[in-house]
């Protein structure tokens, strides 16, 4: 009897075990995977992601994610594990797209590759860490490419690190630096506080605060005085401190935030970072005059992008789209339409008299304003850490296109005159080809009699 028990209780400890690692087994596949033909159903029945022109840019095939199109766009894709979205649109739309639901974006592929192929040109040879471009439809605020530097492939998404798969220009925040006075003139104007004419005194270092105050300085050489048609051109900090000296903290942080900086972006679904504004309480003479020059404020390519279209958008904001068919986003006034007429000119000086072969094209109206930010870290801006900026638009009479640019780290020719401008440029370029667009005719000089 003893014998028989012994052999009971040893087949029943055998069975156990096997109860045991059956549910391990079973667990194990719950927690890190599902069955091949759940995983092949699942992938298969989910939605496409296409350009606005049709190109498909991501599909199912044979029970397998694909991006046909390799790096284009990557970054703004994502990826997809075995049955999720991971990153990207991927993750923001998992619910719709595993539901057959496709997806189709403003994207434009031509302007996207240009955007992409100028980045990678410009970004390795000024030894940069990364860059973004961000290119709208005026009108519309359609997002026509959201480039990153360096590229990425979905297809490839493991051999990538989470760095290189990041989505910049949505989610990299940096300071703009002078790309903001074009918007602050602007605002100055809209106010009555200056004029194109207007002339300020404009030594290379000005005090600026009272007791609790700072020196700031220009880097361009530049006359004693400027008018403020003359600040934009010569990029002068201390032309912005006066030109703001009047203009109640309040009212300009106001306008800042009319033209979408410190602020959610309108865009629906999108993971987009938000930049910062100082509040209220901490604007004093010095953070008024700095902010003017786009120190000790933040902002994403895309708001900046955004920002600027709506001086080219005839003072109106219109918030940016990258998915056809959501619900419109923001609009508001911000500018009187002859106030940002007004400013386009200024700008359109900015290039053709100040960096007509950097930013401009001969033969057309490009306009824009440059940014070169020292990057501020834990202990104060870096000496030797730079952004490089540049935003602006065309035709400058009549806009269509918007674009940002933003370059981090570079080490040679490091200002936005020299790295984002030609960016820009390029884009510019490639845009104006496609249309067919022909150049003006210059004005020949009339003979004396």
């Amino acid at each position: 009897m003893e014998v028989k028990i012994h052999h009971r209780s040893r087949l029943m400890q055998v069975i156990a075990l096997l109860l045991f690692l059956t549910l391990v087994w079973a667990y194990a596949q719950l927690e890190w995977g599902v069955p091949q033909g759940v995983k092949r159903t699942v992938v298969q029945a989910r939605g496409s992601i296409v350009a606005a022109d049709g190109t498909v840019l991501a599909r199912s095939v044979n029970g397998k994610r694909v991006y046909p199109q390799g790096q284009l766009a990557g970054q703004v894709l994502g990826m997809m594990g075995a049955t999720d979205g991971l990153e990207g649109l991927e993750y923001a739309y998992n619910h719709a797209l595993e539901g057959g639901k496709n997806l189709k974006l403003t994207l434009d592929p031509g302007v996207q590759a240009a955007a992409e192929a100028a980045l990678a040109k410009a970004v390795p040879k000024h030894l940069g860490e990364y860059g973004s471009v961000v290119v709208l439809e005026t009108r519309t605020g359609r997002i026509l490419a959201a480039a990153s530097y360096p590229p990425f492939d979905p297809n490839n998404w493991r051999t990538y690190s989470p760095e290189t798969r990041r989505n910049r220009p949505f989610l990299d925040v940096f300071e703009p630096g002078s790309t903001i006075k074009g918007l602050v003139v602007a605002a100055a104007l809209n106010e009555g506080l200056t004029t194109p004419e207007t002339v300020y005194s404009t030594p290379m270092r000005r005090y600026v605060g009272g007791r609790w105050g700072s020196t700031i300085g220009d880097a361009v050489p530049h006359p004693g005085s400027l008018t403020t048609q003359m600040v934009l051109r010569y990029s002068s900090n201390v032309g912005m401190s006066h030109i703001v000296e009047h203009f109640a903290p309040e009212r300009m942080r106001g306008y800042l935030s009319q033209y979408g900086f410190g602020t959610d972006v309108a865009i629906p679904t999108v993971m987009a970072a938000t930049g910062r504004l100082q509040p209220l309480r901490q604007w004093d003479d010095l953070v008024r005059a700095t902010n003017a020059f786009g120190q000790g404020m933040s902002s994403t390519t895309l708001q900046l992008a955004a920002a600027y279209n709506s001086l080219a958008n005839d003072g109106l904001y219109v918030s940016p789209r990258l998915v056809e068919g959501e619900p419109a986003g923001e609009r508001r006034d911000v500018l009187r339409p002859e106030t940002a007429r007004t400013t386009r000119r200024m700008l359109q000086f900015v290039i053709e008299e100040g960096i007509p072969h950097q930013a401009g094209i001969k033969g057309y109206a490009l306009a824009g304003k440059t940014g070169t930010a020292q990057v501020a870290g834990e202990h104060g801006y870096a000496s030797n850490l730079y952004d490089s900026v540049f935003a602006g638009f065309f035709p400058a009479d009549a806009p269509r296109i918007t674009v940002a640019v933003m370059v981090h780290g570079a080490k040679i020719e490091y200002h936005g005159s020299q790295l984002a401008a030609p960016i820009y440029r390029e884009v510019a370029s490639e845009i104006l080809s496609r249309w067919a667009a022909a150049p003006r005719e210059e004005e020949q000089p009339q003979e004396k009699k």
